[in-house]
Protein backbone atom coordinates (compact mmCIF):
# COMPACT_ATOMS: atom_id res chain seq x y z
CA UNK A 1 0.00 0.00 0.00
CA UNK A 2 3.15 2.69 0.66
CA UNK A 3 4.90 2.15 -2.52
CA UNK A 4 1.13 2.81 -4.14
CA UNK A 5 0.64 6.31 -2.38
CA UNK A 6 4.38 6.65 -3.41
CA UNK A 7 3.21 6.23 -6.82
CA UNK A 8 0.36 8.57 -6.52
CA UNK A 9 2.49 11.34 -5.10
CA UNK A 10 5.52 10.53 -8.14
CA UNK A 11 2.60 11.10 -10.66
CA UNK A 12 0.68 14.63 -8.93
CA UNK A 13 4.49 16.06 -8.56
CA UNK A 14 4.77 14.82 -12.38
CA UNK A 15 1.89 16.69 -13.28
CA UNK A 16 2.96 19.66 -11.37
CA UNK A 17 6.45 19.90 -13.31
CA UNK A 18 4.37 19.47 -16.19
CA UNK A 19 6.14 16.57 -17.32
CA UNK A 20 2.55 14.66 -17.48
CA UNK A 21 -0.32 16.39 -18.45
CA UNK A 22 -2.17 17.85 -15.76
CA UNK A 23 -5.50 16.05 -14.40
CA UNK A 24 -6.15 16.49 -11.02
CA UNK A 25 -8.07 19.77 -10.47
CA UNK A 26 -5.61 21.21 -7.27
CA UNK A 27 -2.59 20.69 -9.34
CA UNK A 28 -4.95 22.80 -12.70
CA UNK A 29 -5.38 25.24 -10.32
CA UNK A 30 -2.17 25.95 -9.17
CA UNK A 31 -0.70 25.92 -12.42
CA UNK A 32 -3.47 28.27 -13.92
CA UNK A 33 -2.71 30.71 -10.95
CA UNK A 34 1.27 30.65 -11.31
CA UNK A 35 0.80 31.20 -14.88
CA UNK A 36 -1.48 34.05 -14.27
CA UNK A 37 1.13 35.46 -11.73
CA UNK A 38 3.79 34.81 -15.19
CA UNK A 39 5.72 32.45 -12.34
CA UNK A 40 6.62 28.29 -12.96
CA UNK A 41 7.24 26.30 -10.96
CA UNK A 42 10.97 24.78 -11.23
CA UNK A 43 10.84 21.92 -9.23
CA UNK A 44 8.40 20.09 -6.68
CA UNK A 45 9.11 17.82 -3.91
CA UNK A 46 7.13 16.18 -1.62
CA UNK A 47 7.40 13.53 1.34
CA UNK A 48 4.57 11.65 2.92
CA UNK A 49 3.80 10.18 6.07
CA UNK A 50 0.59 7.52 7.32
CA UNK A 51 -0.92 9.06 10.33
CA UNK A 52 -3.41 6.64 10.83
CA UNK A 53 -4.91 2.80 9.21
CA UNK A 54 -8.67 1.77 9.33
CA UNK A 55 -8.83 -1.96 8.36
CA UNK A 56 -11.59 -3.53 7.13
CA UNK A 57 -12.70 -6.41 5.53
CA UNK A 58 -10.94 -6.85 1.79
CA UNK A 59 -11.26 -2.94 2.45
CA UNK A 60 -8.56 -0.39 4.13
CA UNK A 61 -8.87 3.32 4.33
CA UNK A 62 -5.18 5.21 5.01
CA UNK A 63 -5.25 8.85 6.42
CA UNK A 64 -1.60 10.45 5.93
CA UNK A 65 0.07 13.98 5.51
CA UNK A 66 2.29 15.05 2.26
CA UNK A 67 4.66 17.99 2.96
CA UNK A 68 5.52 19.54 -0.71
CA UNK A 69 7.50 21.91 -1.24
CA UNK A 70 7.49 24.28 -4.63
CA UNK A 71 10.56 26.11 -6.18
CA UNK A 72 9.55 29.27 -8.18
CA UNK A 73 10.78 31.66 -10.14
CA UNK A 74 8.98 34.80 -10.94
CA UNK A 75 11.09 37.04 -13.12
CA UNK A 76 14.49 37.18 -10.98
CA UNK A 77 12.63 35.98 -7.68
CA UNK A 78 13.26 32.24 -6.70
CA UNK A 79 11.34 31.30 -3.58
CA UNK A 80 10.11 28.07 -2.05
CA UNK A 81 6.35 27.73 -1.01
CA UNK A 82 5.43 24.52 1.38
CA UNK A 83 2.49 22.89 2.47
CA UNK A 84 0.67 19.73 4.52
CA UNK A 85 -1.65 18.50 2.71
CA UNK A 86 -4.04 15.95 4.69
CA UNK A 87 -5.03 13.16 2.74
CA UNK A 88 -7.12 10.01 2.72
CA UNK A 89 -6.74 7.02 0.29
CA UNK A 90 -8.87 3.88 0.15
CA UNK A 91 -7.58 0.64 -0.98
CA UNK A 92 -9.62 -2.57 -1.80
CA UNK A 93 -8.25 -5.82 -1.84
CA UNK A 94 -4.89 -4.12 -1.36
CA UNK A 95 -5.71 -1.78 -4.54
CA UNK A 96 -5.83 2.02 -4.32
CA UNK A 97 -9.08 2.83 -5.35
CA UNK A 98 -9.53 6.44 -4.58
CA UNK A 99 -6.63 8.99 -3.32
CA UNK A 100 -7.77 12.85 -2.28
CA UNK A 101 -6.99 15.41 -0.36
CA UNK A 102 -9.60 15.50 2.65
CA UNK A 103 -11.41 19.18 2.82
CA UNK A 104 -11.39 21.58 5.88
CA UNK A 105 -14.90 21.96 7.39
CA UNK A 106 -14.80 25.73 8.88
CA UNK A 107 -16.95 26.12 11.68
CA UNK A 108 -19.54 29.33 11.42
CA UNK A 109 -19.25 30.52 14.90
CA UNK A 110 -21.05 33.93 14.54
CA UNK A 111 -24.13 33.46 15.84
CA UNK A 112 -22.61 32.28 18.63
CA UNK A 113 -20.77 35.24 19.46
CA UNK A 114 -21.95 38.29 22.48
CA UNK A 115 -21.71 41.62 21.57
CA UNK A 116 -18.14 43.00 21.65
CA UNK A 117 -17.76 46.38 23.78
CA UNK A 118 -15.00 48.29 23.39
CA UNK A 119 -12.80 49.83 26.24
CA UNK A 120 -11.65 53.48 26.51
CA UNK A 121 -8.42 52.28 28.23
CA UNK A 122 -5.28 53.46 25.76
CA UNK A 123 -2.23 50.48 25.37
CA UNK A 124 0.39 52.25 23.61
CA UNK A 125 2.77 49.62 21.52
CA UNK A 126 5.03 49.66 18.59
CA UNK A 127 4.29 46.54 16.62
CA UNK A 128 7.32 44.65 15.54
CA UNK A 129 6.72 43.32 12.15
CA UNK A 130 10.08 41.17 11.72
CA UNK A 131 9.22 39.17 15.34
CA UNK A 132 5.29 38.50 13.89
CA UNK A 133 7.07 36.83 10.54
CA UNK A 134 9.61 34.98 12.38
CA UNK A 135 6.97 33.29 14.68
CA UNK A 136 5.22 32.73 11.53
CA UNK A 137 8.16 30.72 10.57
CA UNK A 138 9.17 29.13 12.92
CA UNK A 139 5.70 27.24 13.51
CA UNK A 140 4.06 27.72 10.39
CA UNK A 141 4.59 23.54 10.70
CA UNK A 142 4.08 23.11 14.23
CA UNK A 143 1.93 23.88 17.41
CA UNK A 144 3.40 25.95 20.06
CA UNK A 145 2.93 23.59 23.35
CA UNK A 146 2.43 27.34 24.92
CA UNK A 147 -1.24 27.34 23.47
CA UNK A 148 -3.92 25.16 23.08
CA UNK A 149 -3.87 23.27 19.59
CA UNK A 150 -7.20 23.81 17.87
CA UNK A 151 -8.80 21.49 14.79
CA UNK A 152 -9.43 24.41 13.12
CA UNK A 153 -6.30 26.00 14.37
CA UNK A 154 -5.51 29.29 11.68
CA UNK A 155 -6.90 32.03 13.90
CA UNK A 156 -5.30 30.97 17.00
CA UNK A 157 -1.59 30.80 15.38
CA UNK A 158 -2.54 34.29 13.34
CA UNK A 159 -3.25 35.77 16.83
CA UNK A 160 -0.25 34.53 18.36
CA UNK A 161 2.21 35.67 15.64
CA UNK A 162 0.42 38.92 16.41
CA UNK A 163 1.22 38.86 19.83
CA UNK A 164 4.70 37.83 19.14
CA UNK A 165 4.71 41.01 17.21
CA UNK A 166 3.90 42.91 20.18
CA UNK A 167 0.36 43.45 20.09
CA UNK A 168 -1.13 43.81 23.70
CA UNK A 169 -4.09 41.41 24.79
CA UNK A 170 -6.67 43.26 26.05
CA UNK A 171 -10.56 41.93 27.85
CA UNK A 172 -9.72 39.42 29.64
CA UNK A 173 -12.07 37.65 31.41
CA UNK A 174 -14.96 38.20 29.09
CA UNK A 175 -14.47 35.87 25.87
CA UNK A 176 -16.52 38.62 23.84
CA UNK A 177 -14.64 41.47 24.53
CA UNK A 178 -10.91 42.44 23.28
CA UNK A 179 -8.31 40.46 22.04
CA UNK A 180 -6.58 38.04 24.96
CA UNK A 181 -5.30 34.89 25.69
CA UNK A 182 -4.81 33.67 29.16
CA UNK A 183 -4.41 31.05 31.62
CA UNK A 184 -5.71 28.44 28.96
CA UNK A 185 -9.06 30.77 28.10
CA UNK A 186 -9.19 33.08 25.38
CA UNK A 187 -11.11 35.49 23.78
CA UNK A 188 -13.49 34.53 20.82
CA UNK A 189 -11.49 36.72 18.83
CA UNK A 190 -8.30 34.79 19.75
CA UNK A 191 -9.63 31.27 17.99
CA UNK A 192 -12.49 32.21 16.16
CA UNK A 193 -12.17 33.61 12.13
CA UNK A 194 -14.47 35.49 11.71
CA UNK A 195 -14.47 37.44 15.76
CA UNK A 196 -10.58 38.67 14.57
CA UNK A 197 -12.05 39.80 11.61
CA UNK A 198 -14.76 41.91 13.51
CA UNK A 199 -11.96 42.78 16.03
CA UNK A 200 -9.91 44.11 13.29
CA UNK A 201 -12.05 46.08 11.78
CA UNK A 202 -13.51 48.20 14.70
CA UNK A 203 -10.81 47.81 17.59
CA UNK A 204 -10.04 51.42 18.31
CA UNK A 205 -7.56 50.87 21.47
CA UNK A 206 -4.73 47.84 21.74
CA UNK A 207 -4.89 45.24 18.63
CA UNK A 208 -6.55 47.50 16.03
CA UNK A 209 -5.65 47.62 11.98
CA UNK A 210 -6.70 49.60 9.05
CA UNK A 211 -8.79 48.27 6.25
CA UNK A 212 -6.89 48.36 2.85
CA UNK A 213 -8.21 47.68 -0.89
CA UNK A 214 -5.24 46.38 -2.63
CA UNK A 215 -2.94 43.52 -1.52
CA UNK A 216 -0.01 45.25 -2.70
CA UNK A 217 -0.46 47.90 0.36
CA UNK A 218 -0.08 45.17 2.82
CA UNK A 219 2.57 44.64 4.88
CA UNK A 220 4.81 42.04 6.38
CA UNK A 221 2.84 40.72 9.66
CA UNK A 222 -0.48 42.06 8.13
CA UNK A 223 -3.76 39.88 7.89
CA UNK A 224 -5.87 38.17 5.39
CA UNK A 225 -9.06 37.37 6.06
CA UNK A 226 -11.22 34.34 3.75
CA UNK A 227 -14.73 34.27 3.71
CA UNK A 228 -14.73 31.09 0.93
CA UNK A 229 -18.80 31.07 0.68
CA UNK A 230 -18.59 34.69 0.29
CA UNK A 231 -22.22 34.64 3.11
CA UNK A 232 -20.33 37.22 5.09
CA UNK A 233 -19.36 35.30 7.38
CA UNK A 234 -15.00 34.95 7.44
CA UNK A 235 -13.84 31.45 7.61
CA UNK A 236 -9.77 31.45 7.66
CA UNK A 237 -6.89 33.78 8.20
CA UNK A 238 -3.21 34.22 7.03
CA UNK A 239 -0.27 36.62 8.01
CA UNK A 240 1.92 38.31 4.92
CA UNK A 241 5.30 36.53 5.39
CA UNK A 242 6.48 37.68 2.24
CA UNK A 243 6.11 39.53 -1.15
CA UNK A 244 6.35 37.94 -4.69
CA UNK A 245 8.01 40.00 -7.55
CA UNK A 246 4.92 41.63 -8.45
CA UNK A 247 4.49 43.40 -4.80
CA UNK A 248 1.58 40.15 -3.84
CA UNK A 249 1.51 38.84 -0.33
CA UNK A 250 2.88 35.81 0.21
CA UNK A 251 1.07 33.81 3.58
CA UNK A 252 1.46 31.69 5.73
CA UNK A 253 -1.20 29.88 7.40
CA UNK A 254 -2.37 26.80 10.01
CA UNK A 255 -4.99 24.46 9.77
CA UNK A 256 -3.98 23.05 6.52
CA UNK A 257 -0.56 24.61 7.12
CA UNK A 258 1.37 26.52 4.17
CA UNK A 259 4.35 29.14 3.97
CA UNK A 260 4.88 31.56 1.28
CA UNK A 261 1.11 30.43 -0.22
CA UNK A 262 0.07 33.11 -2.98
CA UNK A 263 -2.36 35.59 -1.33
CA UNK A 264 -5.58 34.77 -3.20
CA UNK A 265 -5.44 30.85 -2.70
CA UNK A 266 -7.41 29.75 -5.81
CA UNK A 267 -5.37 26.59 -5.59
CA UNK A 268 -7.49 25.63 -2.34
CA UNK A 269 -10.14 22.88 -1.99
CA UNK A 270 -12.10 25.25 -0.20
CA UNK A 271 -11.81 28.17 -3.02
CA UNK A 272 -15.22 29.22 -4.65
CA UNK A 273 -15.96 31.86 -7.28
CA UNK A 274 -17.89 33.74 -4.20
CA UNK A 275 -14.88 34.38 -1.83
CA UNK A 276 -14.85 37.73 -0.01
CA UNK A 277 -11.16 38.75 1.16
CA UNK A 278 -10.57 41.60 3.79
CA UNK A 279 -7.11 42.79 4.35
CA UNK A 280 -5.85 44.68 7.43
CA UNK A 281 -2.80 46.36 8.31
CA UNK A 282 -1.71 46.82 11.57
CA UNK A 283 -1.68 50.35 13.24
CA UNK A 284 0.89 50.65 15.66
CA UNK A 285 2.18 54.13 17.51
CA UNK A 286 5.71 54.20 16.06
Amino acid sequence: MKQQLVLALEDRIDQLVKRKKAKEEKVIKKLDSLMKRKAALVKATGKGKIVTIERGEGQDQISYQVHLKYLIKQSDLMYIEEEIEQRKASFFKNKLVQDQETSVEYPKHETDLPEFVEETERVTYIYDRLKAVRYAETWWDDYNPAYKKFEVDCTNYISQCLHAGGAPMRGHPNRGKGWWYQNNNWSYSWSVANALKIHLGSSTVGLRAQEVNDPRELKLGDVICYDFQGDGRFDHNTIVTAKDAAGEPLVNAHTYNSRMRYWAYEDSTAYTPNIQYKMYTIIDDS
